[in-house]
Order: structure tokens, then C-alpha cells, then sequence
């Protein structure tokens, strides 16, 4: 055996280790994070009166309240409703913007990339007391596309951040090839760039419409009576709390996974050369 082996085996040994702790660092991450959800899901098939763990009885009943009552329905349909939107505006308007950034030489290009990355380094509160006097100025104040557009602006960095990365790696030269053969500018980018980038730009959809759905600080200011689902949930903890929140948490998930498996399945890239 050469003397080099020996260093070999035992670095092998420290490779092993150390993934071993990795995975157990990982494993334990992974339990902190979706230990709630062991806790949620029980609770809301509860057949106590109330928020009680381990649960009493297995019960329909919660789900039931959530269906029957007409302000829960309200709050996920105007959830869901400002959340689509902000999914199409935002998508569409950060491409742009992303394209316009790493595609763009023009004056103040660093100042506007600064800009447009604020919503996210600025505290939501801060945006949502300017939303609210802008907003009181127009009358958008408890109008569902009054929320849309403040959750767009507070959307709109993800998908510029996402959208960016995939445009940073993309090869140019392949519509430089797509022009020379008689393609125009915005046909190559519509044939050639959009489909090679589009699972990028369907997952920069998927985090605008979570962004949206989950959101709670700007549609406390600015959804007036015209309450989203976070807000309406936050209502219930302050004024009654009872374990329908816990089945509204349940079917929240269970969207959420939704829009993931539709987002695995149509983020899926294509071959542009048809």
C-alpha cells in the first residue's frame, strides 16, 4: 500500500461523515419545518368545541363551518381573485422589467434595478402605509384590484430576480443565429428565448400568486371590508378563535401544493426548434 492510501481512505471516510451529519442536519430541518403540520392537520378534523391537542374525535365539522359561512367563502374567493391577478400583472410586467435589466444598456439602468428590487428590502409595512395614502387619494381603499396592484408591487422583485437568472444564462447567440436566418427581434425572443426561459417564468408565477395569497400587512390597509383570506384568518385569532382556522390552514396547503404540481408540470422546458 503507497503512502498515499492511507490519506485517501481516511479523506473518503471524512467525505462520508460529513454528508452523513449533512443529512442528518437536513433531516432535522426538514422535521422543524413541517412539525405544524402534524399538529394542524388533526385539529382540524377535531370534534372538540375548541382549539384542543391530541384531538377528542374525529369530526367533518370545521370544514363544514368554513363551507357555511359565507364571509369565509367571500375572503377565498377574493383571495384567490387578487391572487390571479397579481399572478398575470406582475409575470408580465417583471419579464419586462427583467429583460429591460439584463438586456438593457441606457442611463440610471443601476438606479432603476435598485428600484425595482425595493419592495423586497423595505419592510411591508412601510409599503403598505404608502399604498393606503396613495390608494385613499383614488379610492382604491377596500377594492379587490386596489389589493392586486399593491400586491403586484410587492411582487413584482421575484419574478424579476427569478426571470433574471434564467436570462443571465441563456445563450444570446442563439438569436443572434434565429436573425440571421430572417427572424425579427421579437420573434426570436417569442420562438427562441421565451420557451427555453419558461419554466423560469412559471415559477416567478408561482411565487407572485403564493406572494399574493399569503400576503396579510398590505391587504390589512388597503382590502378595507373587502377582506383576503390571510386577513380574515388574522380577524378570527384576534376576535374568536376556534378550529375552523385550523381547516382553513389545512385546505391552504393543500392549494398550495396544487399550484407546485401544476408548476412542476407545465414549468416543464421545451424545444423551441419545431
Amino acid at each position: 500500500m503507497s503512502p498515499s492510501q492511507p490519506r485517501t481512505v481516511r479523506a473518503r471516510r471524512r467525505r462520508s461523515g460529513f454528508r452523513s451529519l449533512l443529512g442528518l442536519y437536513c433531516a432535522l430541518v426538514f422535521f422543524f419545518l413541517m412539525a405544524p403540520l402534524f399538529v394542524v392537520f388533526p385539529i382540524s378534523f377535531s370534534a372538540a368545541r375548541y382549539l384542543s391537542f391530541p384531538p377528542p374525535g374525529f369530526s367533518w365539522q370545521w370544514y363544514e363551518s368554513y363551507l357555511n359561512d359565507p364571509s369565509w367563502i367571500q375572503a377565498t374567493v377574493t383571495s384567490i381573485k387578487v391572487a390571479l391577478g397579481t399572478t398575470v400583472l406582475a409575470t408580465l410586467l417583471g419579464t419586462l422589467a427583467a429583460f429591460s435589466l439584463v438586456r438593457g444598456h441606457y442611463p440610471g439602468r443601476a438606479w432603476v434595478d435598485r428600484l425595482v428590487a425595493a419592495p423586497i428590502i423595505v419592510p411591508n409595512i412601510i409599503i403598505a402605509v404608502a399604498l393606503y395614502g396613495v390608494f385613499a387619494r383614488f379610492r382604491l381603499i377596500g377594492e379587490w384590484y386596489g389589493v392586486m396592484l399593491g400586491h403586484t408591487i410587492y411582487a413584482i422583485p421575484f419574478v424579476v430576480l427569478v426571470v433574471g437568472a434564467a436570462l443571465r444564462t441563456f445563450d444570446a447567440n442563439q438569436e443572434q443565429a434565429a436573425m440571421g436566418l430572417g427572424a425579427s427581434r421579437l420573434g426570436a425572443v417569442w420562438r427562441i428565448t421565451l420557451p427555453q426561459i419558461r419554466p423560469s417564468i412559471v415559477s416567478a408565477a408561482f411565487l407572485a400568486f403564493i406572494t399574493s395569497f399569503d400576503e396579510l400587512i398590505i391587504a390589512l390597509f388597503t382590502s378595507g371590508t373587502n377582506a383576503t383570506l390571510p386577513k380574515k384568518m388574522f380577524e378570527n385569532i384576534i376576535f374568536e378563535i376556534d378550529p375552523t382556522i385550523a381547516a382553513v390552514s389545512v385546505l391552504q396547503i393543500l392549494l398550495v401544493a396544487l399550484v407546485v404540481a401544476l408548476a412542476s408540470r407545465f414549468g416543464v422546458g421545451v424545444n423551441p426548434i419545431r
